[in-house]
Order: C-alpha cells, then sequence, then structure tokens
C-alpha cells in the first residue's frame, strides 16, 4: 500500500457552483493553520467561476471530461494528487468554513487511529443542525423512513435512522455525510473510493459502508462546524436529482441484497420507490 505523506488537500466537484465558490475558498483560509492545496474536479461548468478561482494560488482545476456524477468526479480529483497528501477533504462548493474546522477534524484523526473519514457539525443557512451522522440504512428503517418520514418527521424509524435525538458528542456513525468529509487517503485507497456508479446520492452512504467492512471507523466531529448553503448546482433541476436519489437508493439496497432469494424483495423496493417519487414530483 502507498505510504503517504501528511499534507492536506481539499477536493470539491464543481458544476457551475456561481458565486458560492468565493466564499468557499475565502473562509478555507479560517479553517487550518496549514498550507492546504484545492482541487476542482470540474463536471462541464459553463459559468466560468472554477478557472476564475484556478487564478488562486494554491487552486489548481481538473477538467474531468463530463458530467460524471459527484463521487467520480471526487475520485478524479483525489487521483490527481501526489503522494504527499495523506489528508484529502472531499467537500460540496456551497460550503462556508467555521474557524478552525479542518484543524479540529485533523486534532480528531490523532485521536481515532482508525479512523477512516471524519464529519463536521453541519449547518444550514438558517442555523440548523444537520443530521449529518447516521445510522447504515436497513430494509425496517429504510422503508420506514421513506413512507413516513415526511408526514410524520418524528417517527421512530427516521429518528432512529438520522440518529435525530443522540446526544452531539464526537462518536462514531455508520455514514457520514459527503458534503464535507476528511479522509484518510491510505483508508480511502483500501475501500476503493467512491462507487462511480452512484451519479448523486447514496455515494456517501456507499462509502461509509464499505469503509466500515475494510475495518476503517466513520467518526462524527461535531466540534468542527461548517455551513451548508444546499442545493445551488442542483436546484435548477430538481425533478431529475429527485429521480437520481430514488434510484440510488434503490441501487443501495440491490447490492446488499443479491440474488434469486432477495428478488421479490428487491421488486417490492423499487415499486415503492416508484410510488414515493410520483408523490414527491406531482
Amino acid at each position: 500500500m502507498t505510504k503517504y505523506g501528511d499534507e492536506l488537500a481539499v477536493v470539491a466537484v464543481t458544476y457551475s457552483p456561481g458565486e458560492t465558490l468565493e466564499p468557499f475558498l475565502d473562509t478555507l483560509a479560517k479553517a487550518t493553520t496549514r498550507p492546504v492545496r484545492v482541487v476542482l474536479a470540474d463536471n462541464g461548468s459553463t459559468d466560468g467561476a472554477p478557472e476564475r478561482a484556478a487564478e488562486r494560488e494554491n487552486v489548481t482545476l481538473v477538467r474531468t471530461g463530463g458530467n460524471l456524477g459527484y463521487g467520480a468526479g471526487a475520485n478524479r480529483g483525489v487521483a490527481a494528487l501526489g503522494e504527499e497528501y495523506g489528508w484529502v477533504v472531499v467537500a460540496n462548493p456551497d460550503l462556508e468554513w467555521g474557524a478552525g474546522a479542518l484543524d479540529t477534524l485533523l486534532e480528531a484523526a490523532r485521536r481515532w487511529p482508525r479512523g477512516g473519514a471524519f464529519g463536521p457539525l453541519i449547518k444550514d443557512t438558517d442555523g440548523a443542525t444537520y443530521p449529518s451522522a447516521r445510522l447504515l440504512p436497513s430494509l425496517g428503517k429504510g422503508v420506514g423512513h421513506a413512507v413516513l418520514g415526511r408526514v410524520w418527521p418524528r417517527n421512530p424509524w427516521t429518528l432512529a435512522y438520522k440518529q435525530s435525538d443522540t446526544e452531539v458528542v464526537e462518536r462514531t456513525a455508520g455514514w457520514l455525510s459527503g458534503s464535507c468529509l476528511l479522509l484518510r487517503r491510505e483508508a480511502f485507497d483500501s475501500a476503493g473510493g467512491f462507487d462511480p456508479r452512484y451519479f448523486m446520492y447514496f455515494e456517501d452512504v456507499d462509502l461509509g459502508d464499505r469503509l466500515g467492512r475494510a475495518g476503517w471507523l466513520n467518526v462524527y466531529v461535531p466540534a468542527a462546524e461548517v455551513v451548508h448553503i444546499q442545493g445551488h448546482s442542483t436546484a435548477r433541476a430538481s425533478a431529475a436529482m429527485l429521480a437520481a436519489h430514488h434510484e440510488s437508493a434503490h441501487r443501495y439496497i440491490a447490492d446488499r441484497h443479491r440474488g434469486w432469494r432477495w428478488a421479490p424483495v428487491r421488486a417490492a423496493v423499487r415499486a415503492g420507490l416508484a410510488v414515493r417519487l410520483k408523490l414527491e414530483t406531482r
């Protein structure tokens, strides 16, 4: 296995990120006292924002050649880094960094030598805390959350899955939100990176599961904070993104329930997700 160095890089997947990219880069300066290399893995932006950002000394633009999706784009960005970069942050370009956020995540990494991924506390622009450290979805919790999550937000399946009533302390989780992840590059490699079959959504759930299977931990570090200005690049195509979400959800369940014995379950899950999608896009 490659022996990586101790340098830090940030990989952001861009797709016409607009005015959010400049604050992302500006606030990054207060997130760490360490030098940090930024790689913009660009999936086909047309707004010129990544090109303007690449004029900064510490920013490199990597064109992926098309809209590959979030996970595949992130993989391209990580692959562009030299072996000196043993710590890689994969983040959405519509984040604003809290003071010392990355240094706090790196300090946690020293406390958790088997930690493969580390996630901060993520706040929305209205100050609400996003449930970014969750259990891995199971058939029971997943179906309960999918069916009742919107009409009964505090149903027991949704609360358990989102860990909504769990104390906000440093702890392990089944998976962490891919909108901001500090990754030990050795762990990322051992899990095979993001699965490029997930165009968008569930690529972080899948990665968290595979990191765990490879012997690594997903660690929630709420002492580190970021603000996520959600959905800038997806707001223009909400119906398409809902469809992508449901397709990814089915892929995740189907991948973990293979073979003819599980065929009726896979068919039922697909049918249920199709009904849910119709209801949400009426």
